[in-house]
Parts: C-alpha cells; sequence; structure tokens
C-alpha cells in the first residue's frame, strides 16, 4: 500500500528531476514527484531505502530510479530536490567528486527542502552561481503529515527566474510555494515558523496544566475555546494528545532543538532578542533528559506535570 494519501495533481510536462534524502520528508516528496508523473532518480546514504522507494513507486508514470551518489542522481536532471538533515550532512550530498554540484548540467536548479542555516544557503548559491548552476532555499512546514497528503508549505529564498523554474514541479507535493526573498530568505522564514510554533506550544503546555490541576475537563475546555480567539492548529492537532499524554508522533523534540539552535545563532549575528524562545529552546532540553529526545515538540507539558 502506498505511503501517499491521495492527491490531485495539476497537469504539466513531465520533468526529468532527482530527489537527495528519502527520510521522513522526503520519502513521501519524492513519492509525489513520481506520481505526478515527473521522471524521478533517487539517493539516500542508506540504499536499502532508495531501493525500498523505487519498489514502491515503480509503476508511476514517470518511472522510478535510484544512484548509488549524489552526482549520479543528480547527472541528466533539470532540478534536483534535497531534503536532508542539516548543513553538515547538506555539504555532504552537494559538494564534493561526488556531490549533486559535479554531477549537474549547466541551467539546471538545485532545491533544497533541508532545515538548515541562511549562511549555507547564501554559501552554495553563491557556488552554484560560479557553476553555472541555479540554487533555491525550500525549507517546509507541515511534518510528516503534510508531507504524505503532499500539502507541505515551502518557503523560497533565490531569484525569481530561477524559482518559477521549480514552482510548478514542486507544487506536486506542496499547498504552498513561495518565493520571499534572495538566498537564504527560505530559511530565515523557517525561523520565524520555529519561534511562533515554540511559543505557541509552551503556552498550550502551560494552560492544558493549569486547568488540569484545576480539575477542568480539559477535552472540553478545548472544544470550546478553540472556536474563539486562542484557536491555533497546535490546538486543533495536539491539544488532546497533550492531554492524553500521547507524544509517540509527529515532529521530534531532537529535531526541535536543532531548528532553535539555528534561531539562536542567527539572532545573535542579527542582534534579534528572543528571550521566550531561549527560555523554550531550555524547557526541551529537559524534556530530553525525561527520555523524550523522540517525542513530538508538544511534550513540552512533560515538564510541568
Amino acid at each position: 500500500m502506498s505511503s501517499l494519501n491521495t492527491k490531485p495533481y495539476e497537469p504539466i510536462p513531465a520533468r526529468r528531476v532527482a530527489f537527495l534524502g528519502l527520510g521522513v520528508m522526503g520519502f513521501p516528496m519524492a513519492g509525489h514527484l513520481a506520481r505526478a508523473g515527473h521522471h524521478v532518480t533517487v539517493y539516500n546514504r542508506t540504499a536499502a531505502k532508495a531501493q525500498a522507494w523505487c519498489a514502491e513507486f515503480a509503476d508511476a508514470t514517470g518511472g522510478a530510479h535510484h544512484a548509488a551518489t549524489p552526482r549520479e542522481a543528480a547527472a541528466g536532471a533539470e532540478i534536483v530536490f534535497c531534503c536532508v538533515g542539516n548543513d553538515d550532512d547538506l555539504r555532504g550530498v552537494v559538494l564534493g567528486d561526488d556531490g549533486a554540484f559535479a554531477g549537474m548540467a549547466p541551467g539546471a536548479v538545485f532545491v533544497d527542502h533541508t532545515t538548515a542555516s541562511a549562511n549555507i544557503a547564501r554559501a552554495l548559491s553563491a557556488t552554484a552561481q560560479s557553476l553555472g548552476l541555479a540554487f533555491v532555499d525550500a525549507p517546509v512546514s507541515g511534518g510528516q503529515a503534510g508531507a504524505q497528503n503532499g500539502m507541505l508549505t515551502v518557503m523560497c529564498g533565490g531569484e525569481a527566474a530561477h524559482f518559477d523554474q521549480v514552482k510548478s514541479v514542486g507544487m506536486a507535493f506542496s499547498r504552498a510555494f513561495t518565493l520571499l526573498g534572495d538566498a537564504g530568505a527560505g530559511q530565515l522564514a523557517k525561523m520565524v515558523n520555529q519561534i511562533c510554533i515554540a511559543g505557541l506550544v509552551q503556552g498550550l503546555s502551560e494552560a492544558i496544566a493549569f486547568g488540569q490541576h484545576a480539575g477542568l475537563d480539559m477535552n472540553a475546555v478545548l472544544d470550546v475555546i478553540s472556536k474563539g480567539a486562542a484557536q491555533s492548529w497546535q490546538m486543533e492537532n495536539r491539544g488532546k494528545t497533550m492531554v492524553a499524554d500521547k507524544f509517540d508522533f509527529g515532529f521530534a523534540v531532537d529535531w526541535m532543538r536543532k531548528d532553535l539552535g539555528l534561531v539562536l545563532d542567527e539572532a545573535k549575528r542579527n542582534g534579534a532578542r528572543l528571550p521566550v524562545t531561549a527560555l523554550v529552546d531550555q524547557f526541551y532540553a529537559d524534556v530530553q533528559e525525561l527520555g523524550g529526545r523522540r517525542w513530538d515538540t508538544s511534550s513540552l507539558i512533560k515538564r510541568l506535570r
């Protein structure tokens, strides 16, 4: 059975693309590209994952293939998509003799969906330009469910002409694919997104813990207040699982700490004051100490129980 949920695809000409990194996000994202009819070659550090992807999507209209190196995957691709773990992982698949840039033809576009630093986005964009290539930083929001449903929100930085080359293809796994500025702007926008989430989850955690200490039926309370000004995605999608003490799903605490580290580093550079974000980052460190490294980010409430 496919890991993808049904999504209608806008008919566009089939493109030859590559996808590097088949984790919980990349696997379904690449699958949507294949289901939309594009010719997809994938690369993953663990080859068995690439083989499993090909087995699942072999019947896709555009075909499914895997390569032994990023360079081989990128050879002949008009667009190379990537979603790996961090700055170092990104350098590993992009640069060097076996990196994607070494295999890309002049004029090809590299689209990076990794949540990484704005600095590496700017550096790789400059390197790409020197090689006659294009680079778009394009981190995503929506989590694993958004990737499986093909409903991610994609925040992009780069040149408008390069963005225009990739948007229609990227919409195979997106509900919004938006250019927000020059190279690095996508990563900065993702940082804004994570700052908002950190504060919202902490507020929701305190509210639920307060209500439970007060003896309220918090499921009933959430039903009521979610119809008013307190409503948020976090409340709608995580509130009742927080009440039930369930955290074995979603965006992991380790990943959020990595993202907030990027945020706080960037704030040191640009002078932004982030007292609440810095505090919540330390609260997530407490959750890690409780054994919650892979718990969902809503597990902040565990500190309050």
